[in-house]
Order: structure tokens, then sequence, then C-alpha cells
């Protein structure tokens, strides 16, 4: 199976919301991406980051695929991940 760019758009990715403030005290919203933990998208609505995150994740997993990173899939194993390798310097 060719995994490409769009095999990896079409996945079930696990997300995670939430708010927080910004540093002006107003509240945003964001979508972080649970398998790639250097993922994060914000926006001023839980609407606006749903509707728009995927662009952003486009954006990384192109990225990712030039470099030749390793794309953590959802429903991998956590224990198969080499998290050494996803978090270098540490």
């Amino acid at each position: 199976m060719n995994k490409d760019l769009d095999y990896y758009l079409n996945l079930d990715w696990t997300l995670i919301e939430g708010t927080d403030l910004d540093f002006n005290g107003n509240p945003y919203f964001y979508i972080e991406i649970k398998e790639i933990p250097s993922f994060a998208f914000c926006a001023k609505t839980i609407e606006k980051a749903r509707e728009n995150y995927k662009h952003q994740l486009k954006l990384q997993l192109m990225l990712m695929l030039e470099d030749g990173d390793e794309i953590p899939e959802p429903g991998e194993d956590e224990d198969d991940v080499d998290w050494e390798s996803l978090c270098p310097g540490g």
C-alpha cells in the first residue's frame, strides 16, 4: 500500500480539543492530535478550529513525508512508538 499524503489525511486521527487563554486573557480553542505530539491548531472558536485544522495537518504531514519522518498512525500500540526518535535531543 502506498502511504502517501491522501492516505494519511484520511486516517481517523485522535483529536484532543481544549481551551486556553492568550497573553491578553482572551479565550481561544485548540485541537491537538494524539498521534502527532508536535501538532496544534488554534482558533477563536471551536467551530473554526474544527473547520480549519486539516489544512495545518496537511502542511505538517507534507513536511514529515518530505523529511522521511516516521508518522505514527491511529491505533498503533504506544509501546511500539519510538519516542526517542520523535523527540530527539532529550
